[in-house]
């Protein structure tokens, strides 16, 4: 039994927390309401307020917190590796016990919770990272370059979609939206559970050909990040990468604002050469802001005043896992008939607010159980199984505080 606690940089969980918390605002709006539904569902809502918090959501929140977590995912793998190496232990076991169990939990969360899990792909491309932490740096940086700017995902998904000798989202077509609808407030368990899997299903190409190259990329910088010699988030790291975070800030900030407001409506913004560059553009303005915004977490952290405001997003970052599965938790309570029977029922203002209300809860209850427990209750399953040997739960008195 081990009752050892090493201390951890509270940076790194305010990192992972505040992670959580962007990703908790976009999945509430996909619980609420499925993709196959959405277009009609914001038909509804043109008022100022609810295109005000669609706006924000573009601008701030899509496509920025999950390069977010998958960085960070990458980067606590190669820190862990590297430590194990540079102990000379032995680490292939060990990793490949912690992506098996990661999985698991990922298939657990999409079978009995929602569809919308990262868990196991995270775990499927952490066993292949355990061959890529051997590259250089910059043969690293290459390789999620490469990633990020492919330009035929699109194409690449279609045929082989088409290749298959079934249609993968030909069982949610069945459903009709006021289906759906029915199904999420007011059918059973097995219903929701059977309509989740044929929208992950459906969702297959997406996270195969969007989410898992960016997921991929991400893990390929956190890897460099964890091999070099600047202590991420440190003042030397914030200073070294000041004028390249705040030039990129400026200039995705600024093409994200041409996107939305200025080039729909304009001949370019149709032009059918142009049109998929745009885009292109988008998303990768949108990637270098999420990372964008870890620096401005780390600048803000080494001011004195502003630092204890921050700790709050620490308890939820050590709890990062539980806190995740948690949200789907939440989701089946609010949207199903096992709750509130809430789903397509709200405005983009109520889902904001409720998130709001959840992470506040989500930040308390973790810090409480922190007092008394070392790790969050999925973090301490998936630490004793890793190491296969038995770590004590409840907090020891003699034990230095983490934070």
């Amino acid at each position: 039994m081990i009752t050892v606690v090493q201390a951890r940089l509270p940076l790194l969980d305010v990192f992972r927390g505040f992670a959580i918390f962007g990703i908790f605002f976009i999945n509430i709006t996909i619980m609420h309401c499925l993709f196959i539904n959405q277009d009609a569902y914001f038909s509804h809502y043109q008022d100022p307020v609810s295109q005000v918090i669609n706006r924000g959501l573009q601008l701030f929140f899509y496509n920025k917190f999950f390069p977010i977590f998958s960085f960070l995912f990458g980067f606590g793998l190669a820190t862990q590796m590297l430590k194990k190496r540079q102990n000379k232990q032995a680490y292939i076991g060990f990793f490949s016990r912690r992506m098996l169990i990661l999985f698991i939990f990922g298939l657990l969360h999409i079978h009995f919770l929602w569809s919308g899990d990262v868990l196991h792909l995270y775990a499927i491309l952490g066993f292949l990272c355990l061959f890529l932490i051997h590259l250089k740096k910059k043969v690293l940086i290459w390789m999620a370059v490469v990633l990020l700017l492919f330009p035929f995902y699109e194409q690449l998904s279609e045929f082989i979609v088409q290749a298959l000798p079934v249609q993968l989202d030909a069982a949610l077509e069945r459903y009709s939206e006021q289906g759906i609808i029915d199904v999420l407030r007011h059918g059973n368990y097995h219903a929701v559970i059977n309509l989740h899997w044929h929208e992950y299903l459906a969702n297959l190409p997406m996270l195969l050909f969007y989410l898992a190259p960016i997921a991929l990329s991400m893990f390929l910088l956190g890897i460099a990040a964890g091999k070099s010699t600047l202590s991420l988030g440190s003042p030397q790291w914030v200073s070294h990468f000041q004028k390249t975070a705040i030039s990129i800030a400026v200039i995705g900030a600024c093409y994200k604002v041409c996107f939305l407001f200025l080039l729909p409506g304009t001949a370019l913004y149709t032009h059918d050469i142009l049109r998929p560059l745009w885009f292109k553009l988008m998303f990768l303005s949108d990637i270098t802001l999420g990372l964008c915004y870890l620096w401005g977490l780390a600048w803000l952290w080494h001011r004195a005043l502003i630092q204890g405001l921050l700790m709050p997003l620490s308890y939820i970052g050590r709890m990062a896992l539980t806190n995740y599965l948690l949200h789907s938790v939440v989701g089946l309570f609010l949207f199903t008939h096992l709750g509130l029977e809430l789903y397509q029922t709200l405005s983009p203002a109520a889902c904001f607010a409720i998130a709001l209300a959840v992470f506040f809860l989500q930040a308390c209850s973790s810090a409480f159980w922190l007092r008394y427990f070392q790790y969050g209750p999925c973090e301490w399953l998936w630490r004793c199984g890793s190491y296969g040997t038995y770590f004590t739960l409840r907090r020891i008195k003699s034990n230095k505080p983490f934070i």
